[in-house]
């Protein structure tokens, strides 16, 4: 399922990177990373609230085996799909907010709209 940005990580601890910040992201709301990581996570959020917004047993089943957590996959059929029932893609916002502080890396701020 994720992209094809490899992150300077082998495949497994990529994904497993990945499955945690889109599950902390649609937790929270929104969370602070590096602007690559960022591109990646919209791409995977955005695909998996498509997948919620027709609830079934299939589509649940396929984001409880992305997302880490499975209050935060109640979450995702039962609040935020919904909410986003009237919009075709665009779900998330990457702001940029400028280099980190310890090795200069581009952070910013990817959030739920």
């Amino acid at each position: 399922m994720p992209g094809t940005r490899k992150l300077g990580r082998p495949t497994a601890h990529r994904i497993s990177m990945l499955r945690g910040l889109v599950t902390f992201l649609l937790e929270k709301g929104r969370i602070e990373t590096t602007v690559t990581r960022a591109k990646e996570v919209r791409s995977l959020t955005e695909k998996l609230i498509t997948l919620a917004k027709e609830d079934n047993l299939h589509n649940k089943r396929q984001a409880l085996a992305f997302i880490t957590k499975e209050d935060v996959t109640k979450k995702l059929f039962d609040e935020i799909a919904p909410k986003y029932a009237d919009r075709n893609g665009g779900y998330t916002r990457i702001i940029k907010i400028g280099p980190r502080r310890g090795d200069a890396a581009e952070m910013a701020i990817i959030e739920l709209i």
